[in-house]
Order: C-alpha cells, then structure tokens, then sequence
C-alpha cells in the first residue's frame, strides 16, 4: 500500500509547459521573430506526441497571453493567422494519433478565422482519448479567476459554501488534474500569469532552452528530474 501511494506521487499525468524563446532563436540566427514563431509551432505537436508516449495524458501548453497582445501589431496579427494555420494543417494528425485538442482562454477576442478553426477542430477532436492537448489562446490566470467567480455568481452559488473544489470545477481545466510538472524554457524563473491556481503544488523545471530547440532528451531531463523529487504535499514521508 505504501508503495502504490509513493507511485501515485510520483506519477505524471498532466504536464504543463510554458513555450518561451521563440522571438530569441529567431534573433539568433539573424532571422525575422515570425520565423521563430512557426519553427516554435512545429515543435508543439513533435513534443505533444511524445509526451503522449511518456504516459502523459493532458498536456497545456501557455502559446498566447493575454499580455501578448501588447506585443507590435504586425507580430500579434501574425501569430493569429500562424495559430489558425496550425491548427487547420495538424488536423489530421491530432485525429490519427487520437488527440483531443482543447482550447483555454478567451477566444472571443480573436480574430473570427481563428475563432473558427479553433472551434472547429475542438469539435472535430472532441472524442479522441489518448491526450488532452490544452492549447492557451489568450489566457491569463487571474482572469481565470475572474471569470470563475463571476460565473458562480451567475449561477447564483452561496458563497459561504464555496470551496476548493467548487473554484476547480469553474475553471478552464475543470474535470482535469491540475498539473504535476510545469516546464519553462528560455531561462525565465518565473510563471507570467499561468495557471496560477492550479499550480499550487506542481513541481517547477526551468531550461535555458529555447522553445524550437526544446527536443525529446530534453523533456526526457525535465520528466527525469521530476520524477526524482521527493513529493510530500505539505506532509512528511515515513522513513523506511
């Protein structure tokens, strides 16, 4: 029995990952930051199908901020007809390896062809099961929050009998773990607004890596690292 509860501890289920670095590599390599962009996007579905691989079965990736936007015009409009172009080209793929492709965040603030092909490949994917790749589309955690709190209201909840589960079943992750390990890369320490309720006692691994370069030893390190780390939720582990 304690062996069973060491290994749930210990088991990854939801990876979450902060793409960071694309702009930098681009830079880099004397290149335009949109080229940085799309070599980025190419990543995201070679390390969501291995992670699929690895056992993990929800993935949520942060792609666009809900700070982006404050980001030069002529980069946030690319970055919307990349994010459309992605989504409708890698259709095929998320439905051939059975992949539920799932947005969070306020979409409604997109441009309408990326509502669309958002909207629609989420539909289209609904069913697949062997990963929930969550893809954050102008996503900010406190306007998670905001959002969570207004809606109970709405729905004219008792706020004296509110708690923690309550709050989860609000949010954009709702039915989901929340995360065991968060991945930055780029050699940011910090958390810029992401997922900050459901991070409370998720395990932290920073990479100076930039996202395009970010490749499967790599997130072969970041899961190695995790799982070596002693998990103790506020507890202690009994000694042997």
């Amino acid at each position: 029995m304690e062996e069973d509860l060491m290994k749930d501890k210990k088991k990854l289920e939801h990876l979450a990952i902060i793409l960071d670095g694309n702009g930098r590599w681009a830079e880099k390599r004397s290149l335009s930051r949109s080229l940085g962009h799309k070599e980025g996007s190419e990543n995201v579905v070679d390390i969501a199908l291995y992670a699929k691989k690895r056992g993990i079965k929800y993935l949520t990736l942060y792609a666009f901020s809900t700070e982006n936007w404050k980001r030069p015009k002529i980069e946030v409009n690319y970055l919307m007809k990349l994010l459309a172009k992605f989504i409708k080209d890698k259709t095929n793929l998320l439905m051939e390896n059975d992949v539920k492709l799932n947005i969070i965040g306020d979409i409604s603030k997109l441009p309408d062809k990326t509502i669309k092909s958002c909207l629609d490949v989420c539909k289209l994917t609904e069913n697949n099961k062997s990963l929930v790749l969550n893809m954050a589309i102008n996503y900010g955690g406190r306007s998670e929050l905001v959002k969570a709190f207004k809606d109970m209201a709405k729905d004219g909840l008792d706020f004296n009998n509110i708690d923690e589960n309550t709050i989860s079943s609000y949010l954009y992750t709702k039915n989901m773990p929340d995360p065991d390990l968060l991945i930055r890369t780029g050699g940011d320490l910090r958390i810029s607004n992401f997922l900050i309720y459901q991070l409370a006692y998720t395990e932290f691994y920073f990479t100076k890596t930039l996202w395009p370069d970010f490749k499967y030893k790599d997130l072969d390190e970041a899961i190695d690292s995790y799982l070596g780390r002693d998990r103790r939720f506020g507890g202690l582990n009994e000694p042997s």
